[in-house]
């Protein structure tokens, strides 16, 4: 049952119309301060990430924000500073995975082919790594116990850099939900519509709402229809009608 839940929601995550603010290519150039943060101190800015995430009310904080099968059966509401810190500290890629779904479905944003491509290859690598360790240690060969070794400080390395770009887009797009890119900071949403997942059309994330009696869609252009249309005698006599 929850896994089927899982697949529905990363389905209904393809159909997010809305994007990230900055990709992982550019989140070194628009933050790079915040990017060499998170490379060293990933589980601290995890930490903050993820309390920002929840507009600072740790009232609302659940095990890796609901996503995981240990949700909501931790003790969270007792003491959630201490909980959330065990998950950064123990469970660092699902906490930074965690926030990522988080703001996705509260902002219905998706994912571009590139992000998934990055994100896709760290898995790979350290995938082959793992691969690679456990062939070394049956064979027993020098050679592929070093070339195991390099793989794995390589796969190592990509996973640092690929969270690290991921909290730094995280924190991009918390920024301009903050206001810090246009004039108006969005509210706070109340606990039951931190998760989105059941709307069909995206929130206006970073743009101003429209004035009362203002539609979302364009006006039609001016003199449409054409004057004079339909033609005079259409249609033709004698033709059925509904």
């Amino acid at each position: 049952m929850a896994n089927q839940e899982h697949l529905e929601n990363l389905k209904l995550r393809q159909n997010y119309r809305n994007l990230w603010h900055t990709d992982l290519m550019r989140t070194m150039q628009n933050d790079p301060p915040y990017c060499c943060l998170a490379f060293w101190c990933g589980p601290c800015v995890s930490y903050m990430l993820r309390k920002r995430a929840l507009y600072n009310d740790m009232s609302r904080y659940v095990c890796c924000a609901g996503y995981m099968p240990c949700s909501g059966r931790c003790g969270e509401s007792r003491c959630p500073e201490f909980c959330l810190a065990t998950e950064v500290l123990l469970c660092f890629g699902n906490s930074v995975a965690s926030t990522r779904f988080l703001l996705q479905d509260e902002f219905n944003i998706q994912t571009t082919q590139c992000d998934n491509c990055i994100i896709g290859f760290m898995f790979c690598l350290q995938q082959v790594a793992c691969i690679f360790s456990i062939v070394a240690m049956i064979v027993g060969s020098q050679e592929i116990s070093e070339a195991s070794q390099i793989l794995s400080c390589l796969a190592d390395m990509v996973y640092c850099t690929v969270c690290a770009c991921m909290q730094t887009q995280h924190k991009v797009e918390m920024d301009k939900r903050d206001g810090k890119f246009g004039p108006q900071p969005m509210a706070v949403p109340p606990p039951q519509q931190m998760s989105r997942l059941d709307q069909q059309y995206p929130p206006t994330v970073g743009y101003p709402p429209p004035a009362y009696g203002q539609s979302y869609y364009p006006p039609q252009a001016s003199g449409y229809p054409p004057a004079g249309y339909p033609p005079a005698g259409y249609p033709p006599a004698g033709y059925p009608q509904k």
